[in-house]
């Protein structure tokens, strides 16, 4: 991703720039906005261009820092000593396809079952494998076009780190890495590129992060998890539940984050395919930007990302990071200098502003919960997904609601239509935020939402 920051300060034009990884693009978006609203005297221009181009212009200190879903290997870290790994979402990578007879989400496939198709051995959807899993699916006799990255990409170090783990053929021919020489299909650039082949050709199937499926309303498949006890779906919770164990266990920021990986986490609930994603930056920061007040930007805009930004990544179906996460990267920002001197890693949070530790002032709703009301009231995103976004909002006290919930929680239950109605009228401005809270409340008092 390519990001211009742009910034006047006392008559001096500073402009900052990142790129890298397309994995996080919907959210770092998001980000660049809320970032300019709280701070109309900077722009911020983005685009994508993969993990690997990002780490390569860090390495050549083109970039003040980069973006990436693989950390730096032994070789990258030669080459550019002193780099930071800095947190800043959680996600998961799907398995997307167009199978023009089956055009919904659920297709159950196990571990072996993809490893073989993106090896070619599985060369149709009617093949027994598939079918033994899916015996209520008429599956069609049609080759599968198996679409890929063709940049070097955090996705796909990701994607071919979780096929080398569970597939000894896999890492015997393949292996992992942000390139791979595969063995059969046709490339494309960034997630978005590899979502439109599949979304424009049918019987198509490709990898891509979880907000490009849902914005490009695709179908997704259900993995097998580590466990082998059951079929999980992509959503905030399994990727959630993926990565509980881990924080804990991580090294610190300016440390090796070689061979970090939250991929086939055990656990009945847990998507097996799941990552963090990276800034990535150094220490000494003069090293890649030209001012002191360029690199001071640097790191107050880094900061914002890990901490109030935090706030939207639910919304846009990524987990936020942990709090001992938090601290790894705030203790890592605070080993930045510029020319020996220590950057001030600053309060970022402007007034009124909400934060994911403390309560919504006056009770005023997050904005991205507005975006999930939307996509919801659209059926862009299932029952499951909104409820649980509102129920995480409400159990880290961001959304105050009074009452106490009397019912069980009815998790099976279909949510009414008039909440749906009620969050399309309130994501298009037609009813008020007191009103759609009320809808809300009757959710949690009915034990549609255990809080």
């Amino acid at each position: 991703m390519k990001t211009i920051l742009t910034m006047t300060m006392m008559g001096i034009l500073l402009t900052s720039i990142f790129l890298g990884a397309t994995f996080p693009f919907p959210l770092i978006d998001l980000w660049r906005v809320k970032y300019t609203e709280k701070h109309q005297n900077i722009s911020v221009n983005y685009q994508s261009i993969g993990s690997g181009g990002g780490i390569t212009q860090h390495i050549g200190k083109t970039v003040n820092f980069a973006a990436s879903d693989a950390p730096l290997t032994s070789k990258e870290l030669e080459a550019a000593p002193d780099s930071l790994h800095i947190p800043e979402a959680i996600g998961g990578i799907t398995v997307t396809y167009n199978i023009p007879e089956f055009p919904q989400s659920g297709l159950k496939l196990t571990s072996k079952n993809l490893a073989d198709i993106f090896l070619g051995k599985i060369t149709k959807w009617n093949d027994p494998a598939i079918k033994a899993d899916n015996p209520d699916v008429k599956l069609p006799n049609k080759v599968i076009l198996v679409a890929h990255r063709s940049d070097g990409s955090g996705t796909t170090f990701v994607f071919t780190e979780y096929l080398d783990m569970v597939s000894p053929e896999w890492h015997e021919k393949v292996g992992f890495g942000k390139t791979v020489p595969w063995p059969v299909g046709v490339g494309a650039a960034g997630n978005e590129g590899v979502a439109n082949v599949v979304k424009s050709t049918p019987y198509g199937m490709g990898y891509v992060e979880l907000a490009y499926v849902l914005q490009n309303k695709m179908p997704y498949a259900y993995l097998q998890n580590a466990d082998k006890t059951a079929f999980i779906a992509p959503s905030v919770e399994t990727f959630a539940a993926a990565a509980k164990s881990l924080s804990s266990k991580l090294p610190q920021a300016h440390q090796k984050w070689e061979g970090t990986s939250i991929n086939n986490a055990p656990g009945d609930d847990s998507y097996p395919i799941t990552s963090f994603t990276y800034i990535i930056l150094y220490q000494n920061l003069e090293k890649a930007t030209k001012s002191k007040e360029q690199a001071q930007e640097t790191v107050n805009f880094i900061k914002y990302m890990i901490t109030d930004g935090q706030q939207y990544a639910t919304g846009l179906n990524y987990v936020p990071i942990p709090d001992q996460v938090e601290k790894i990267g705030l203790d890592g920002l605070s080993r930045v200098t510029y020319n020996g001197e220590k950057l001030v890693v600053e309060t970022i949070l402007q007034s009124g502003e909400n934060t994911p530790q403390s309560p919504a002032k006056q009770g005023k709703v997050p904005s991205w919960i507005k975006n999930n009301a939307k996509w919801w009231a659209q059926k862009q995103i299932g029952d499951t997904d909104f409820l649980s976004g509102i129920q995480f909002m409400i159990q880290q006290k961001i959304i105050l609601v009074s009452g106490n919930p009397t019912g069980s929680n009815q998790a099976n239950t279909p949510v009414p239509d008039w909440i749906r109605n009620n969050a399309g009228w309130w994501s298009d401005d037609l009813i008020s935020e007191d009103e759609f809270v009320k809808a809300l409340e009757f959710l949690i008092n009915n034990g549609i939402v255990r809080v």
